[in-house]
């Protein structure tokens, strides 16, 4: 058969016509579910929420000591998202990588607080 452009006449185009994915797995890839997108929220505010933690923890050690709640909350929080990460079916990276830190900087913050 002759070929115009896209797959063979009376044929429909295969997966390496449409760039090696399926058209199912190319909409997979376009529609986000709510529980993605409160995924990928949730990441980015956890690396936001213990980034900052970095210049309390130096301000504990130098004496001038913060509050130890709110990193023992983030703590929890980071805890809860890395295991939400490894326990799902197929094991949720992005969400584990964003949290891992914060368990130990969180951690750190609230030790340091304490120990002024």
């Amino acid at each position: 058969m002759a070929s115009f452009g896209h797959g063979t006449l009376g044929n429909p185009p295969t997966d390496s016509t449409l760039g090696g994915q399926s058209s199912a797995t190319q909409a997979s890839c376009a529609k986000l579910t709510p529980v993605d997108i409160i995924g990928r929220v949730a990441s980015v505010l956890s690396i936001i929420m213990y980034v900052s933690y970095v210049t309390q923890i130096a301000n504990n050690l130098d004496g001038h000591p913060g509050s130890p709640w709110q990193p023992l909350a983030a703590f929890f929080n980071c805890v809860m998202w890395t295991l939400y990460g490894f326990l799902k079916p197929k094991k949720d990276w992005p969400i584990i990588i964003a949290n891992v830190p914060g368990i130990f900087l969180g951690a750190a913050a609230f030790i340091t607080a304490l120990a002024h």
